[in-house]
């Protein structure tokens, strides 16, 4: 993409500042984020082509990868290509007519739909989560509700961000994993001030950097590229950043015909961060003295050292771009190289140390995280977790790693996910459980962990100090290690974890003796839903008349929520059980033996997609506990009951991804076609024009042949392929006679 703007050696200098960012480094976290920031600038690259070149089919297929590869970032892309396109149109840098804007459209759609196999499952999984449904209104919109946020954006550009954990500059600013980083390494954002000065208003890429400014510090605009959801993220900050990108290496590129103002630019970064550097390094706290050491407290950030490193980091970069302006002045191809040289350099360092300072801010060693974390699968051993077990069972962890059990291959209840079935976000609140992205019940929540069918619960032995220290006091055990939550008894260790197995635990499957209707479930004592979940079978209002006929309706005033009552609960519950339980890619099977008939109780969360069989037979899946299934089974010995997943939407995406790729198969031969044939009738039109030479006048200049690609036609500078935009007067130069009529 950059190539089209400016020369090879300029173009990699680019390449190297936008793909070391800051905003590239902060998210390598966040591995995944890298797909978009490859996909974007082919994105625009196809657009380009096919709005100068006439290139067809290319902007189809960079669509449909940035589609398929990450529905979060291609909605924010749509939004931006969408300004970019309107910003190079009004700017006079493309024509367009209403055709070529259809054709447009049209392969935007296909790449679209033929990403749908994917694209659909997404949006339904994604709508049940209750977080979509925020959006941002009211002064949220217009101003940031947190006023440190403000001046963290203005950071962002002129300083590596801090770690995404740990916020150090501004510690309110509430930025945690909001991906909000701008900083280009050694030139941060002096390239984008000297173009901005250099160019007139007409200028696209002006156009461009102001609207993304604004885009930047108004909260509705920003959260625009998500939908205008009101959780605060800067996960489109990539775009802007190549278009930083493009305005530093242009100033180098058109030096000549847009001379830059280097000293003012300069000016104004050295101001900006020295006045961060200052007012945050050197402000007190408070102008009360400390009541112990009777002094003042100097400096705003947390940790004193690393905001010294950074504003050093900010500070050398500048000067070192100083000195590259001051030899591009003075021997251009010594700056081509040493620019890459230094930029490479730059990064590199920065990298080493903020992935150095996020692992050093680890609460795990290296060790831990490779060979216990990861690959510590293979050392549990538990009676119920071998492939052959037929029964099943779920485990806990406590200071383990975030989904550590997934790792190892095993059943948890500890999941930090975001995008989860939206009963599960519907069952945790009833409970007093936040739910946001991770799943962590507390201690105090020991009943879910019954209902949940959890029998393993992990503890780290890590006997290191510092670990010690960071482990919460308020977890799963005392000091004595006795655990806080009742019934749970030691039972290995195993991997260098502490194992102890829950005494009240319920295998997958069982039955209730009573039942409660959702109404009754709301209306009760938050302190006393978990325990009823373990006493009746909370069903659905609109499906009492289905359970009514099988059991009865339960007399809260009659129960008792204590410890002891919870323990006889849960023995209640084990009375009748599936007998086995399998899993496979597809869905479950138990089997079961009942005196009567009743339903059957999985906890495996309700959603579309599900569909069961008993014996054979199809069955309703009821919606029960607030956001788990249940489905009646007849009286019997071994009762098969089946539950079949089929994610929601996949055969209709797959279905529109087909018929996309059959439209495009068809699109490129005909358009090919209807290309051939409008050059050859334009060449029969400027063929059967009258000859000039009959007239005394210059023979007339044949137009380029279609098969010959533009950029061979293109005059070639001395140092590169041509920079510019393609220009019809440069294939036909005027001359001195022609007038404003011929140029008609």
């Amino acid at each position: 993409l950059l190539r089209r703007f400016v020369r090879p050696n300029l173009a990699m200098l680019g390449g190297i500042l936008y793909a070391f960012s800051g905003f590239s480094i902060y998210n390598v976290f966040f591995n995944h984020f890298h797909e978009a920031i490859v996909y974007f600038p082919l994105m625009l690259l196809s657009l380009e082509m096919y709005m100068k070149d006439g290139r067809r089919g290319f902007f189809a297929v960079t669509v449909f990868l940035s589609a398929l590869s990450n529905y979060y970032f291609f909605i924010g892309q749509v939004f931006f290509l969408v300004i970019y396109w309107f910003v190079r149109l009004f700017s006079g840098d493309w024509e367009c007519t209403l055709s070529k804007f259809l054709w447009l459209l049209f392969e935007a759609v296909v790449g679209t739909a033929g990403a749908a196999i994917l694209l659909l499952p997404s949006y339904f999984a994604v709508i049940q989560n209750p977080r979509t449904e925020s959006y941002i209104g009211g002064w949220d919109f217009l101003i940031y509700n947190k006023p440190q946020r403000f001046y963290d954006v203005i950071h962002s550009f002129f300083f590596p961000q801090d770690i995404p954990a740990r916020e150090n500059f501004f510690p309110d600013s509430d930025n945690k994993w909001a991906s909000m980083s701008a900083w280009l390494p050694v030139f941060g954002c002096t390239g984008a001030i000297a173009y901005f000065q250099s160019r007139r208003h007409r200028d696209w890429l002006r156009r461009m950097l102001i609207i993304c400014f604004f885009c930047a510090i108004i909260p509705g605009l920003n959260a625009m590229f998500q939908l205008f959801n009101w959780v605060y993220y800067a996960r489109w900050y990539y775009m802007m950043v190549l278009l930083l990108v493009l305005a530093t290496v242009r100033c180098f590129e058109e030096a000549e015909e847009h001379p830059v103002e280097w000293k003012h630019a300069f000016g104004w970064s050295f101001g900006v961060t020295a006045a961060f550097a200052l007012f945050i390094g050197f402000m007190p706290e408070s102008w009360e003295p400390d009541e112990e050491t009777g002094q003042l407290t100097i400096g705003l950030m947390k940790h004193v050292d690393r905001f010294w490193i950074y504003v050093a980091i900010a500070l050398v970069s500048l000067a070192l771009a100083w000195l590259l302006v001051v030899v591009f002045q003075n021997d251009r191809p010594i700056f081509y190289r040493w620019s890459v040289g230094v930029v490479a350099s730059i990064s590199l360092i920065y990298s080493w140390y903020f992935l150095g300072l996020g692992k050093a801010n680890s609460n795990y060693t290296s060790h831990f995280v490779i060979e216990q974390g990861i690959r510590g699968g293979d050392k549990i051993h538990l009676p119920d977790q071998q492939e052959d077990a037929t029964q099943f069972s779920r485990v806990d962890m406590n200071a383990g790693m975030d989904n550590q059990g997934m790792f190892w291959g095993l059943s948890s209840i500890n999941a930090f996910h975001s995008i989860v079935p939206g009963s599960i976000m519907e069952f945790y609140p009833t409970i007093g459980v936040q739910r946001s992205v991770g799943s962590r019940p507390e201690s105090q929540h020991y009943a879910v962990r019954s209902l949940l069918s959890t029998r393993w619960l992990f503890d780290y032995a890590n006997e290191d100090p510092v670990y010690k220290e960071y482990k919460d006091p308020e977890d799963f055990f005392l000091v004595d290690g006795e655990t806080k939550m009742p019934g749970w008894s030691y039972y290995d260790k195993q991997n260098g974890f502490l194992i102890y197995e829950n005494d009240n635990y319920i295998p997958m499957g069982f039955t209730y003796d009573q039942y409660m209707t959702r109404s009754q479930y709301d209306a009760m004592s938050q302190n006393h839903r978990e325990l009823a979940l373990l006493k009746a079978l909370v069903v659905e209002d609109a499906d009492e008349e289905i359970v009514s006929a099988r059991l009865p309706v339960m007399d809260e005033s009659a129960e008792i929520f204590t410890e002891e009552a919870y323990a006889a609960d849960c023995a209640d519950r084990r009375e009748q059980t599936a007998s086995t339980f399998r899993r496979n890619n597809r869905g479950f099977t138990a089997t079961i033996s009942l005196d009567s008939e009743n339903l059957v109780f999985f906890s495996v969360p309700y959603e579309e997609g599900w569909s069961a069989t008993v014996n054979g037979q199809p069955a309703e899946i009821l919606k029960v506990n607030v956001g788990f299934m249940a489905v009646v089974c007849p009286a019997g010995e071994d009762v098969t009951i089946r539950f079949d997943y089929m994610t929601p939407g996949l055969l209709y995406g797959a279905a529109i991804s087909g018929g996309a790729v059959v439209l495009f198969a068809l699109y490129l031969p005909l358009m090919r076609l209807f290309d051939k044939r409008m050059r050859r009738r334009l060449d029969e039109e400027f063929s059967a024009a009258p000859d000039e030479a009959a007239t005394g006048t210059e023979a007339a200049v044949p137009p380029p042949s279609a098969d010959v690609p533009l950029s061979s036609i293109l005059p070639r500078e001395e140092q590169g392929d041509p920079p510019h935009d393609f220009d019809l007067y440069k294939l036909y130069p005027r001359s001195p006679d022609d007038s404003d009529e011929t140029d008609t």
